[in-house]
């Protein structure tokens, strides 16, 4: 896609964030656009912002866990609308810590948040975009843990490397049918966004609860390293801008840190060579 004006763009995760960043780059470009999250007073302001430049918005308090959900995201932009050209599976949250000292609970919402409404937000809109016929375009937003891995965030990347890998196969299956849809996975690394809170967003059915672990060590290192790299990470402000330039290029893979570039190739490259992974790496 390179026209992009009055075309119709669909941001999942949009209140904050990356997400919010997208649905801005997309106003600027003369798109109608959908905004959909759990966050109603931020998802608001962000749909009063772009609103006041003119943009025509539909904005949606969606749980993208639940597929009859997504399936209602659809729904409502096509009477709305008519048509969607582009699609963010953008929404995700993070969760650090030990595997195995994290409660089921942990595991299920950060695979549901992460991975499932990525696969719902594809099931439900490759149908709508192959009957359409012309030309669309699909985000799925991972990050840099799904390209390398690290011993911080194990549930993190791989939700993340599920991202990539889904994004791949099914970029194949679209190639495969000769589909006007094309696809990238947008892969960050870290940027200055509000996802360290994102336990502030939490469903009831993911609700912190009085299992001991929530007032553990553990859990509240989690909390102060994921705040650290993210505060810390790439200014936003550029993200709408890189990813449409992706876009527009046809790029599958969009990067914004190439400083991770040879760790991902060492990954590779140890892999291919029969070497394991080796935890001196990270205390150099």
């Amino acid at each position: 896609m390179k026209d992009f004006k009055n075309k119709v763009a669909v941001v999942t995760g949009a209140a904050n964030g990356i997400g919010r960043e997208l649905a801005r780059e997309a106003a600027l470009r003369g798109m109608k656009v959908v905004i959909a999250d759990i966050d109603v007073e931020n998802l608001n302001k962000v749909k009063v912002e772009l609103e006041e430049k003119g943009t025509e918005v539909l904005s949606l308090v969606i749980d993208v866990t639940e597929y009859d959900q997504v399936e209602k995201l659809a729904k409502e932009t096509i009477e709305r609308f008519g048509e969607v050209h582009l699609l963010f599976n953008n929404a995700g949250v993070v969760v650090p810590g030990k595997i195995w000292e994290l409660p089921l609970k942990d595991i299920d919402y950060i695979m549901e948040s992460n991975l499932y409404s990525v696969v719902y937000g594809i099931k439900v809109f490759v149908p709508i975009m192959l009957k359409q016929d012309n030309p669309c375009h699909i985000v799925d937003v991972a990050s840099v843990a799904g390209l390398l891995t690290s011993p911080a965030m194990p549930t993190y990347h791989m939700t993340k490397f599920g991202n990539v890998a889904l994004s791949e196969a099914v970029n194949y299956q679209l190639q495969g049918m000769g589909s006007k849809i094309k696809m990238s996975v947008f892969c960050p690394g870290y940027i200055q966004t509000d996802l360290h809170n994102c336990d502030k967003r939490r469903t009831e059915k993911f609700k912190i609860d009085e299992d001991p672990y929530y007032t553990s060590e553990g859990f509240y290192a989690g909390l102060k390293q994921s705040e650290h790299v993210i505060k810390t990470g790439m200014p936003i402000d550029s993200i709408g801008m890189s990813v449409f330039q992706g876009i527009e290029d046809e790029n599958f893979y969009i990067l914004t840190h190439p400083q991770y570039n040879p760790i991902i190739g060492l990954r590779v490259k140890n892999i291919l060579e029969g070497k394991n992974p080796d935890i001196s790496f990270f205390k150099k």
